[in-house]
């Protein structure tokens, strides 16, 4: 039985940090399933504070966020993916460690044509070694990491500022498949100008 698309309900969301300074305030929204969703705004805005509330990293009010029914926080959402700063400065991924072996620490060898298939959009070379790679091609193999195991709902934090057009583009295209194909839901979050 497929699986079903989720919905995204956001209801009069506020939102303070612990130092009482705003985060968010009063955020209404209701995405429908397979939408692929981009969240612009100026530094400080708030899109970070939203994305991780719906990823359920920060406890929201009660009631002010559903996906499919379930509060994120709460019910600790199986198939929801977060990915942002924090996951891309993770360490690991600076030591002197294979393609082949990150890959497979995160389930690659469970899901082989989605790795391979990732592998061949974000043009990866399965034999480099993470202590040699620029920028780009780090996050590339970040972003094969972070999307091998199949998800719902994908939230992405600014995660593909190192990629050049070529290879954003080429990612875009594999993302926009993927919620035809598995009706599943994506927001991205950009700060800055020239998209399209």
């Amino acid at each position: 039985m497929a699986q079903k698309a989720p919905s995204i309900e956001v209801n009069n969301l506020t939102y303070f940090f612990a130092d009482a300074s705003l985060g968010v305030h009063d955020i209404s929204l209701s995405l429908p399933p397979q939408s692929r969703t981009l969240l612009i705004g100026a530094n400080g805005a708030g899109k970070t504070t939203l994305l991780r509330l719906l990823a359920g990293k920060r406890l929201a009010p009660s009631g002010a966020i559903s996906i499919s029914g379930a509060d994120p926080f709460k019910d600790g959402l199986e198939g929801v993916t977060y990915l942002g700063l924090e996951w891309v400065l993770n360490p690991i991924v600076r030591t002197d460690i294979g393609v082949v072996e990150l890959l497979r620490s995160v389930g690659g060898d469970a899901y082989p044509d989605r790795r391979d298939e990732l592998v061949h959009v974000l043009d990866i070379d399965t034999s480099w070694r993470m202590s040699a790679v620029s920028d780009g091609e780090r996050r590339r193999v970040q972003l094969a990491m972070g999307l091998i195991r199949p998800w719902t709902v994908l939230l992405l934090d600014e995660i593909t500022v190192d990629l050049d057009v070529l290879s954003r583009a080429e990612f875009l295209g594999w993302l926009k498949t993927e919620t035809e194909i598995r009706g599943c839901w994506v927001r991205w979050c950009w700060v800055g100008f020239g998209m399209t």
